[in-house]
């Protein structure tokens, strides 16, 4: 009910931001522009829907409600868990609300089901969540964010230097979840590195499923295992953390930062004390960018911090911001997407990163976070902020 209350909150902020702007502010000649916006704001994902929709009303606010000199009215859409919802929010976004851009998106399905519409339309499309490997046209898809494979490709051989024996890798069974399951084993065992799962293969539990992790965490208990990676996000993360403390595993336990990541942390609390993750993005990261983002984004929000799925999709506001201005006053979807892909190196929260122009996603520098104590609480805490520079 909190997260649903929160929810409703910032729809109504970004409501009020699309709105306001109408379509007479031409902003000295530039023409308005129509943003679709598509995030969870159902189903397992639905927490990181939340945050997705802050980071982008942050950069909307900050920058006086235009991007590019455009003034913009964004319409807010509804990803559900990746499948047909997905898809039904595309379809209406460009065809009843003839927007001009597509930013958002948080399952590797719903790329997928994202992806194909505005890529027929011809209507740029700025991904924030994960990319699958099995998206084949890119020529109107850029992440700010990530390859789905990008997080075990750089946690991969960090894993096997630390662990000293064989790792259990468990994720839910959908595209997202191969891809992240299968960057991390492709890299470990290329670094010399074992699975502790029967035939030395991935384990994949249902998708969404129905939260009840314990089978899986016996089989964990009694496999042998020094430590596991695990890949969940939002609610299902909440549930494999606790339930990874309640059933006393025992063991290390690495993943993607999905794993200790905003409400998935602070619903977990101490049960995620521990925790390692690798993370392309951490409130604490030592840049001049990142600390005048963090302090306006803490005092929008009543001292909380951002996360990665804030920054991914402020980082989205700033790419388009270049590309847009970049089109002119009179930008067109076609030009935009043009312009996207001459705009270059970034400089985001996150620091300075560069758009692959094969893969159009980001070729970054990734981080390694434990959670420990902070006061009363648990925060993620960097270790090392530059393990290794991955992307595309």
């Amino acid at each position: 009910m909190v997260v649903s209350t929160a929810a409703a909150a910032i729809l109504t902020l970004a409501g009020c931001s699309g709105s306001s702007l109408g379509g007479e502010d031409k902003a000295g000649g530039n023409d308005e522009l129509v943003v679709g916006v598509v995030v969870p704001q159902s189903g397992p994902y639905q927490p990181i829907g939340v945050d997705m929709l802050k980071g982008w009303n942050a950069y909307v606010d900050a920058h006086g409600s235009k991007i590019g000199g455009h003034p913009i009215r964004f319409v807010v859409a509804d990803e559900g868990d990746g499948g047909p919802t997905a898809r039904a929010a595309a379809d209406k976004l460009i065809t009843s609300d003839k927007v001009d851009v597509i930013v958002g998106v948080a399952n590797a399905d719903a790329v997928i089901n994202v992806a194909g519409p505005a890529t027929a339309a011809k209507i740029p499309f700025v991904g924030v969540g994960g990319r699958p490997s099995t998206l084949q046209d890119v020529s109107y898809t850029w992440h700010t964010s990530f390859q789905s494979t990008d997080y075990g490709t750089a946690a991969g051989p960090y894993v096997k230097a630390t662990v000293d024996g064989p790792v259990y890798v468990i994720g839910p069974d959908y595209q997202g979840g191969k891809d992240q399951i299968g960057g991390f084993v492709a890299a470990y065992t290329a670094a010399g590195g074992k699975l502790a799962n029967p035939g030395e293969q991935p384990t994949y539990t249902p998708w969404p499923g129905d939260g009840n992790f314990g089978p899986w965490l016996a089989k964990i208990k009694d496999s042998g295992a020094k430590a596991v990676y695990a890949f969940y996000a939002g609610a299902p993360a909440i549930a494999f953390v606790k339930q990874y403390s309640q059933f006393g595993v025992g063991l290390p336990l690495y993943g993607p930062a999905f794993l200790t990541e905003g409400a998935a942390l602070t619903a977990a609390g101490t049960a995620a004390t521990g925790i390692t993750t690798i993370a392309n993005y951490d409130p604490t990261l030592p840049n001049t960018a990142n600390a005048a983002f963090v302090q306006a984004y803490k005092a929008k929000n009543n001292g909380a911090a951002p996360n990665v799925f804030v920054e991914t999709m402020y980082a989205a506001g700033e790419l388009l911001d270049k590309a847009i201005a970049a089109a002119g006053a009179t930008a067109t979807s076609d030009a935009i997407n043009t312009a996207i892909g001459k705009v270059g190196e970034v400089t985001s929260p996150r620091g300075r990163w560069t758009m692959n122009p094969t893969t159009h996603t980001p070729i970054q520098v990734w981080c390694v976070r434990r959670v420990e104590a902070a006061g009363t609480s648990v925060a993620n805490t960097v270790v090392k902020a530059d393990l290794a520079t991955v992307g595309g």
